[in-house]
């Protein structure tokens, strides 16, 4: 296949984007090229790998959804109704799981699979050279983009399949994996996938394995520095997750120990880890979604901290700011020992009031919000302005502090409960609590809650039920707010008009 045929391709594929998200608040990617350079020259592929990137930050991804939309699905929280955002999925009704954003028509399946085809025309055209390019360069995009190609393969089989480790068995056979193209799609269709029928979920587990294997020595020769771009460390980090998932736990143990190890990321302790969360960049990020102008925030509707806080910033409660749509439930207001706290007069001003707080530094993370919605409720403030302008905090996908986590799960899960809880306790000393003393399956029940404590409004918990087979018990919401494993709504909706447009790609059950 000739350059002059991807450099077509990804100029249409340019046109198609700005088509199908123009009604987004989300602006496409700044670093949009001129079809005559596109992945002709160095500069073309380097920008045409920023724009993989760059589809990163779209709210159907880690702009909110894989993390408020997926905590919304789970137990860590409840809405508002504030605006209306997200209800439905706390509510877990049926069609309200990762579907498409009012109004644009775009979803996280459309736009993650749109950001593979963009990475497989770049992968196709790199190997056969790029004129200008030294070999180091030719290294690191391939390791870059097969770490994208990874992270968004496993975003969407995590999120539209069951997880390997808890499969629920009459739905196997219907279901299975996601449509895993590897090669570009030359054509106008938005459909990418050339009718690909859905892999097994094996397959899907053992391409991701292999494109971050892959990444990981084509990085080691040639990387760039910033937790925004891929590096051998994140790459680590995201195999140490993957293998976690995938219950391959010596290869979870050893991949977050090497991730550990890296210089990439530094894990916090005590009030040095809330103040992580106030600096722009993560200190322990080892691969983090940026934000780097305020042309490229999400907006007051749909971001992050306009769906966790209705503050504008935390130097004046008084500030309009977002919409608050999604606050702590008791369970998690229990974990920190918040309770609504009045430390001045008068009581109507809002910069007079926050929250109790227990020995947990986490609880440092929530304060009161405002009434400028109405109620003052206690909001997360994980992402509020930390990028000095409002809507676009840079988001943190791979911590550190979670490598701990996954070898101590791991560890457990291979016998190993004396190392596993030692890693435990040490992790519990990092956030100001005491060592506890168990024993048998109560160690991997320490585990998961230290884990639901630490990510909470991350977008973790949802996957950490669902890949130990677990129930979503919302009671608290009403009594009907109950999901057992083997229902349906585990699953989301594949966007129908991919599946009527796909004669071999067969939807979810139940819908």
């Amino acid at each position: 296949m000739t350059k002059y045929i991807y450099k077509y391709a990804f100029a249409l594929l340019l046109g198609l984007g700005v088509a199908v998200s123009s009604c987004d608040l989300n602006v496409d990617p700044r670093q949009s090229i001129d079809a005559d350079q596109a992945l002709n020259t160095p500069d073309g592929v380097e920008a045409a790998v920023n724009s993989v990137y760059a589809r990163l930050r779209q709210s159907t991804n880690y702009g909110r959804n894989l993390l408020g939309l997926s905590d919304a699905l789970a137990d860590v929280g409840r809405t508002t109704s504030n605006s209306g955002r997200l209800i439905q999925e706390n509510n877990n009704q049926p069609n309200a799981h990762f579907n498409s954003i009012p109004g644009s028509g775009l979803s996280f399946w459309q736009n993650s699979y749109f950001a593979i085809n963009e990475a497989n025309l770049i992968l196709d055209a790199i190997a056969s050279g790029v004129e200008g390019a030294s070999a180091g360069q030719l290294a690191r995009w391939e390791g870059e983009l097969k770490f994208l190609r990874a992270l968004y393969y496993f975003d969407l089989v995590k999120v539209y399949t069951y997880i390997p480790t808890a499969i629920y068995q009459p739905g196997l056979v219907d279901e299975g994996g996601i449509p895993m193209p590897l090669e570009g799609s030359i054509t106008s269709d938005i459909a990418f996938v050339r009718n690909s029928p859905r892999s097994t979920i094996d397959e899907n587990y053992n391409q991701i394995v292999q494109d971050i294997n892959e990444s990981i020595a084509a990085l080691s020769t040639s990387s760039r520095a910033g937790t925004q771009f891929a590096s051998v460390g994140a790459a680590q980090g995201l195999l140490a997750r993957v293998q976690l998932y995938r219950g391959n736990w010596a290869a979870a143990r050893d991949a977050a120990a090497a991730a550990l190890e890296s210089e990439v990321g530094t894990v916090l302790g005590g009030m040095d880890y809330v103040a992580g969360w106030r600096a722009q960049n993560h200190p322990e990020a080892m691969f983090e979604v940026r934000f780097q102008i305020a042309g490229e925030a999400i907006g007051v509707n749909e971001s992050l901290q306009s769906t966790y806080t209705v503050l504008l910033n935390l130097d004046n409660k008084n500030a309009q700011g977002g919409w608050g749509d999604f606050i702590p439930n008791q369970r998690v207001l229990d974990f920190f020992g918040l309770a609504p706290l009045q430390i001045g007069e008068p009581a109507s001003d809002n910069n007079n009031w926050d929250v109790t707080r227990n020995d947990d530094v986490r609880a440092h993370l929530y304060t009161t919000g405002s009434t400028v919605r109405g109620a003052r409720n206690i909001e997360c403030v994980k992402f509020i302005s930390k990028a000095g302008f409002a809507y676009g905090d840079n988001v943190p996908v791979i911590r550190k502090s979670e490598m701990h986590l996954i070898r101590a799960e791991a560890n457990y899960q291979l016998g190993n409960t004396g190392e596993a809880l030692t890693e435990l306790n040490a992790f519990k000393s990092l956030r100001g609590l005491e060592a506890v003393s168990v024993s048998g399956e109560d160690i991997l029940e320490e585990i998961l809650l230290e884990r639901f404590k630490e990510f909470a409004f991350e977008g973790h918990r949802f996957f950490d039920l669902k890949r130990y087979g677990r129930d979503l018990d919302k009671r608290y919401l009403g009594a009907n707010n109950f999901v057992p494993f083997d229902d349906f709504r585990i699953l989301p909706l594949i966007p129908q008009r991919e599946v009527d447009g796909n004669t071999n790609l067969n939807q979810n059950r139940g819908y």
